[in-house]
């Protein structure tokens, strides 16, 4: 089954980021459409975002302030948002986050 998955771990912690607010949107039509919204389990994971998936751009935007003050830190990232391109529409595509208050990286997971 194709499906958009994340991760995120909290690597000033050292724990998965659990509780954090996200949102996946398509471009279509010169502008970005809402598709899903969820929030991280407590292993900092979202399974799976939408049902089926197609072939596009993708934004997928982490509430990563609303996180941070939830542990009771400050954020310089008020929110991060990943753009990436799904050009199999029969593959897993899995964007995981590696988030601290001050920086965040990310890379295609499997």
């Amino acid at each position: 089954m194709s499906t958009i998955s994340t991760h995120v771990l909290d690597t000033a912690l050292g724990t998965p980021a659990e509780g954090l607010q996200l949102s996946l949107e398509i471009w279509r039509n010169d502008d970005w459409q809402p598709l899903a919204s969820g929030v991280t389990n407590a292993d900092g994971r979202v399974a799976s975002l939408v049902p089926t998936i197609e072939k596009g751009m993708y934004q997928m935007t982490f509430m990563t302030e609303r996180y941070c003050r939830s542990t009771g830190r400050d954020c310089f990232y008020p929110y991060v948002s990943i753009v990436f391109q799904i050009m199999a529409e029969d593959e897993h595509y899995h964007v995981p986050l590696l988030l601290s208050p001050f920086g965040y990286s990310t890379y295609r997971g499997s």
